[in-house]
C-alpha cells in the first residue's frame, strides 16, 4: 500500500496513479513553487480530493468492465446500482429508466430470491422533475423541497438527508432514466459530483438500454411461446379442466404472478364460483355474483387493475385474514364467449415485480378469450365424456375386480378394483396380453380363458390362489364368461375377480378364539348373531392358585413367558371341546360354551375340558419340575345360565364377550375352591344340564357375594368311566351321609361321619371344613332360620 503526504493510505489502484502523476508534477518548478505556497492541512486535503476522485474513477473503470460483462438486465442494474454507491460513498443509490408504456420510471431492487419492481408517474416527485427537464439536482436538505415525498421515509423509517440526481440519457441525447443517489456519508453532494455523475451514467446508458432492449426481446419471445403452447393446448387437449388448469397456470407464469382463479357464473344460484384455483387445494370458492372486485368484472364486463389491494374499499380484507394469505396486486378480466355474453371472470393475484402493467392486462384478456373457447369446445366433447363415463363409473363402482379381453387374450378394459387387486396401473397393462397382467404364476386363470373363450361356456373357480408381481399371493373366487355382441360374435371374455382375502383372514382371526366349525358358522349368520342376544351358555374360569407369589418369584420376562406357554396349552384343550375363549384376565382364562350357537351339550363339553385341564397341568408341571421350575396349581369355577352375547365396546374396538348373572357366578365358584380346598367346583344349574357320567361330590349350598340365591355346589373328582378305588366309593358314601347330618343338624353325626372320610383321605380339605363348622354349631347352635346356607364374603 502506497502512502502520500500526510501519510494517508492509497485505497486503490487509480488513486496509486493520481498520486505518482502528482509526485511527478511537483518536480516542475512552477508547480512546486504554487504547491509549496500551500501550509501542510491545505495540502492534506487537496491530496484527499484528488484521492476521493481517484476512488470515484476506479469506480468508473470498474463499471465499464462490468457493463460489458453479459450480464441480465436485473443483475446489470443491481452491480450499476452498488458502484455508484460506493464511488459516491452514500448509503442508497436507484437507478430508473422510463417506461414508455405506462409512463412511469420504475427500478428493481433484489429481495431475497425475488426481484421486487418499484414504479411511480413520470412527472413525479424530485425524480421526476429531473427526466422532464433533463436537468441535474443537487439537493442539500431533502426536507427542505417540496418535491421531496416525506410520507416514503416515514412508511420505511429512513432517513433522506441529502440528494443527487442527474438524467440518464442514449447516446442521442435523449433522456431515457435517472439516476439518484441519497445521503453521501462525508457531506454534501458536489458540482464535482454531479459531473462526475453525469459522465458515469452517460457512459453506461446505451449498454444498460441496451440490455433493457434485450429482456423486452426476451420476455415477447416468452410471451409468444406462452401463447403458442395455450394455442397448442386448445386444440389437441380434450378434457376441458385439464385445458383450464392449463390456461390459469400460464397465465401465473405469463404475468409473473402468485395465483390464478378462473371463476365461472353459475345461472341457477346466481354465483361466481372457482372452476380453477391455485393456492387453496381443492375448496371450491362461492360468491355472489354482483359482489366485490371478481363482481364488478363480470357484471360491468371491463377489466379492474389494482395496484394496492388494501387502499381499494373493494377488497375484502376478511378473506386474507380467514386463509392467512396477504394480497397486494390484483388482475381481474371478464371471460366473454362468442355471443358476446360473460360467462366468468379470470382474477391474477400478486405479481412478483410490483402492480400488474397494462400489458399484463391485454395477456390476460387474451387468455380469457382462450379460455372461453375452450369453454364453448368443451360442450360437446361433455355430452361424450358423460357418456363414456356412465359405463366407467359402472365398472368403478363393482367392489369386485372386472377385467375383459379380446380374442387375442389381450387386456382391453380393467377397472380401479382390478387395479388394486393387481397392484398395478391399468395403463401397464391395457392392450397388452394377459399372461403380463397374470404372469407366469397363474396359468390356471389363462387355462380358464382358454377354455371359456374357445368353448363358449361359464366357468368359476372359488378360493383359488393368485399370485402377483410382487410374489404376494390372494384369495379370490374368479368368474369367467365369453364376451360377444349385437351378433352373438365372440369379442372375448369377461373375468370378475371377487377377493376373499380378507375372509380367510378374519376366519384366522376367530380361529385364535373358536373352532373352525364355530367360526364357519359365525361367518355364515353375520351380524344376526353378533348383534347381542340373550341364551343360555356354560361359563368356565381358571385361575392359577398364588400367582402373585409365583410372579414375584419369576421376575417379568420369566413370568410372561410361563403364562404364553400354559395358556397355549389350556387354549386347545378348549378348542377340543367346541369353547370359545372369551377373554385372559391376567392369569384366569375365561371360556364360553354354547355361544354364540348353543348345543347340548355345552355343559359337558365345559366339564371335560376342566378334568383334561388338570391333566394337561400335571403332565405341564412334571416337565417343570425337571427343568427345576416352580409348579403350580390351578382352580376353575362352572355355571351355566342365561347370558347377554355379542359385540361389546366402544365404535373403535369391540369384542365379542358375554355378560350377566351366570358369568359372575362362574367367577365366584372360582374364587370359592379357595374356601372349601377343591380344584374344579360346578353349580346345581350345570349339573342338571350333565347328560355324561361323572364322579361329583355334593360338598355346599353357598351364597357368593352379589347374589341373594343360593348355589348347590358340586366338586369334580373325575370321569364316571375312570376307575375308582374302593376306599374313593367308600369315602363319597361317607361324606354325603355327614353333609346329610349337618344339614339336619345332627352335629355329632356330621362330625363322626367327617372323621370317617379322613380316616380314609387325610388331605380332603372340604371334610375338614364341614367337620370345623359342625363342631361350631354344636358348641353354637344356629337361629331356627338356619338353612343350611354357607355365605362367602371374598370374591
Amino acid at each position: 500500500m502506497t502512502t502520500g503526504p500526510g501519510g494517508k493510505d492509497r485505497r486503490n489502484a487509480g488513486a496509486r496513479v493520481v498520486y505518482d502523476l502528482l509526485e511527478r508534477r511537483f518536480k516542475d518548478q512552477v508547480l512546486a513553487s504554487a504547491v509549496g505556497a500551500l501550509s501542510a492541512a491545505e495540502r492534506e486535503v487537496l491530496l484527499r480530493q484528488i484521492d476521493d476522485l481517484a476512488r470515484q474513477l476506479d469506480s468508473l473503470i470498474e463499471a465499464t468492465r462490468k457493463v460489458r460483462e453479459p450480464l441480465s438486465f436485473d443483475l446489470m442494474l443491481t452491480r450499476l446500482i452498488a458502484l455508484i454507491t460506493e464511488a459516491f460513498d452514500a448509503e442508497r443509490s436507484s437507478l430508473f429508466l422510463y417506461d414508455s408504456e405506462t409512463e412511469e420510471l420504475f427500478s428493481r431492487v433484489a429481495q431475497g430470491e425475488l426481484t421486487r419492481e418499484i414504479r411511480f408517474p413520470a412527472d413525479s416527485g424530485i425524480a421526476g422533475q429531473v427526466f422532464q427537464d433533463g436537468r441535474s439536482a443537487i439537493i442539500d436538505d431533502a426536507y427542505a423541497d417540496p418535491r421531496f415525498n416525506q410520507a416514503v421515509d416515514a412508511e420505511t423509517g429512513y432517513r433522506t438527508r441529502n440528494i443527487l440526481c442527474v438524467p440518464l440519457r442514449a447516446r442521442n441525447g435523449e433522456v431515457i432514466g435517472v439516476t439518484e443517489v441519497l445521503n453521501k456519508r462525508g457531506g454534501d453532494f458536489s458540482a464535482a459530483d454531479c459531473a462526475l455523475l453525469q459522465a458515469f451514467t452517460t457512459h453506461t446508458a446505451s449498454v444498460l438500454e441496451s440490455a433493457h432492449l434485450t429482456e423486452r426481446a426476451r420476455e415477447s419471445l416468452r410471451e409468444e411461446a406462452h401463447i403458442l403452447a395455450v394455442t397448442q393446448a386448445v386444440s389437441s387437449e380434450l378434457d376441458i379442466d385439464k385445458l383450464l388448469r392449463k390456461i390459469i397456470g400460464i397465465a401465473t407464469d405469463l404475468l409473473e404472478a402468485e395465483r390464478s382463479t378462473l371463476f365461472l357464473h353459475d345461472p341457477d344460484s346466481g354465483e361466481l364460483w372457482s372452476r380453477v384455483a391455485e393456492g387453496i387445494a381443492e375448496r371450491e370458492i362461492r360468491i355472489p355474483a354482483a359482489v366485490g372486485i371478481a363482481g364488478e368484472v363480470f357484471t360491468t364486463r371491463r377489466a379492474v387493475n389494482i395496484p394496492d389491494a388494501y387502499a381499494d374499499p373493494r377488497f375484502n380484507p376478511a378473506v386474507d385474514r380467514k386463509t392467512g394469505y396477504r394480497t397486494r396486486s390484483i388482475l381481474c378480466v371478464p371471460v366473454i364467449n362468442k355471443h358476446g355474453v360473460a360467462v366468468g371472470v379470470v382474477q391474477v393475484l400478486n405479481r412478483r415485480g410490483g402492480p400488474f402493467r397494462p400489458r399484463d392486462q391485454r395477456r390476460l384478456e387474451m387468455l380469457a378469450a382462450q379460455s372461453a373457447i375452450a369453454l364453448d369446445n368443451a360442450r360437446l366433447f361433455r355430452e361424450v365424456l358423460d357418456e363414456r363415463n356412465y359405463s366407467e363409473n359402472v365398472l368403478r363402482s363393482l367392489s369386485d375386480a372386472v377385467v375383459t379381453l379380446d380374442t387375442a387374450y389381450n387386456v382391453v378394459k380393467l377397472n380401479e378394483a382390478a387395479s388394486r387387486l393387481f397392484r398395478l396401473p391399468a395403463s401397464d397393462v391395457l392392450g397388452a396380453p394377459a399372461y403380463k397382467l397374470f404372469g407366469r404364476d397363474n396359468a390356471w386363470v389363462l387355462e380358464v380363458i382358454h377354455k371359456v373363450v374357445n368353448a363358449h361356456t361359464t366357468e368359476t373357480v372359488l378360493d383359488g390362489v393368485l399370485t402377483r408381481r410382487d410374489d404376494t399371493q390372494v384369495s379370490v373366487n374368479l368368474a369367467a364368461s365369453p364376451l360377444a355382441d349385437g351378433d352373438g360374435e365372440t369379442l372375448g371374455c369377461t373375468l370378475i375377480l371377487e377377493d376373499v382375502t380378507e375372509d380367510k383372514r378374519v376366519r384366522a382371526t376367530m380361529a385364535r378364539y373358536m373352532t373352525a366349525k364355530v367360526a364357519e358358522q359365525v361367518l355364515a349368520e353375520g351380524e344376526a348373531v353378533l348383534g347381542g342376544r340373550s341364551q343360555p351358555a356354560t361359563i368356565l374360569f381358571s385361575d392359577i392358585r398364588g400367582f402373585s407369589t409365583i410372579a414375584e418369584r419369576l421376575g417379568a420376562q420369566a413370568t410372561v413367558s410361563l403364562l404364553n406357554e400354559y395358556f397355549t396349552e389350556m387354549v386347545e384343550v378348549v378348542f377340543e371341546y367346541n369353547g370359545i375363549l372369551d377373554k385372559y384376565i391376567g392369569d384366569a382364562i375365561m371360556a364360553v360354551f354354547g355361544t354364540p350357537f348353543p348345543s347340548d351339550d355345552d355343559a359337558d363339553n365345559a366339564v371335560r375340558v376342566a378334568i383334561r385341564m388338570q391333566e394337561v397341568l400335571a403332565t405341564f408341571n412334571a416337565r417343570r419340575r425337571a427343568a427345576g421350575q416352580p409348579i403350580f396349581e390351578t382352580r376353575i369355577g362352572i355355571n351355566s345360565g342365561d347370558v347377554v352375547a355379542g359385540n361389546i365396546g366402544s365404535a373403535r374396538r369391540m369384542d365379542y364377550t358375554v355378560i350377566g348373572d351366570g358369568v359372575n357366578a362362574a367367577a365366584r365358584l372360582e374364587s370359592a375352591n379357595k374356601q372349601l380346598g377343591t380344584r374344579i367346583l360346578i353349580s346345581g344349574s350345570t349339573r342338571a344340564l350333565l347328560r355324561g357320567q361323572y364322579r361329583l361330590r355334593e360338598l355346599d349350598l353357598i351364597r357368593v357375594k352379589g347374589r341373594v340365591a343360593p348355589i348347590p355346589v358340586f366338586e369334580v373328582r373325575g370321569l364316571g368311566r375312570d376307575i375308582v378305588s374302593a376306599a374313593e366309593t367308600r369315602l363319597l358314601e361317607v361324606f354325603a351321609s355327614g353333609l346329610a347330618c349337618y344339614r339336619d343338624q345332627d352335629w355329632d353325626g356330621a362330625v363322626d361321619c367327617f372323621d370317617t372320610v379322613l380316616g380314609i383321605e387325610a388331605g380332603d380339605q372340604p371334610s375338614w371344613r364341614l367337620r370345623a363348622r359342625a363342631l361350631h354349631y354344636r358348641a353354637h347352635p344356629p337361629s331356627p332360620q338356619w338353612d343350611g346356607v354357607w355365605t362367602l364374603d371374598e370374591k
